[in-house]
């Protein structure tokens, strides 16, 4: 058998478990006054993880004190204001706003270059996502 054909379908195979990101889109509403959303609307993708890694944490399923609904997207919308990058651990698998301050922390089942990057669209308290991003963390960048 051709080795160039073995390779090409090996290339093939490999193809479909990996993919550059996914995204999960978050609309946000307050269940109590007394518990603000920072953010309104916001998406985030992993970016350096095998296909469907984003579905657990970008289920419906949550009994936070904010409302969300989340949608699995292909990737976030451009027209963000800002974003914050940050190293992927086991913990923000579950949870995206939860990153690791820790950069040489290894993670075990997931890739040393895999990262989570919110993008923020409606924000009412911008200083504060960027306070929670670096204090996490994350790189925070405005658009």
């Amino acid at each position: 058998m051709n080795i160039r054909f073995l390779l090409l379908i090996a290339t093939f195979a490999v193809i479909p478990t990996c993919v550059m990101a996914e995204g999960c889109d978050v609309q946000t509403q307050s269940s109590s006054a007394s518990v603000p959303a920072v953010e309104t609307h916001s998406c985030y993708e992993y970016e350096g993880m095998p296909v469907s890694s984003i579905d657990w944490s970008c289920s419906n399923e949550s009994k936070d004190m904010l409302n969300s609904k989340k949608t699995k997207v292909d990737h976030c919308a451009d027209h963000y204001q800002a974003t914050c990058i940050a190293t992927l651990t086991q913990e923000s698998l579950a949870n995206p706003h939860s990153t690791s301050k820790d950069k040489n922390a290894k993670a075990l089942n997931i890739p040393d270059n895999a990262q989570v990057t919110t993008y923020y669209y409606d924000v009412d308290h911008l200083a504060q996502a960027r306070i929670d991003c670096e204090n996490g963390g994350g790189q925070w960048k405005a658009k």
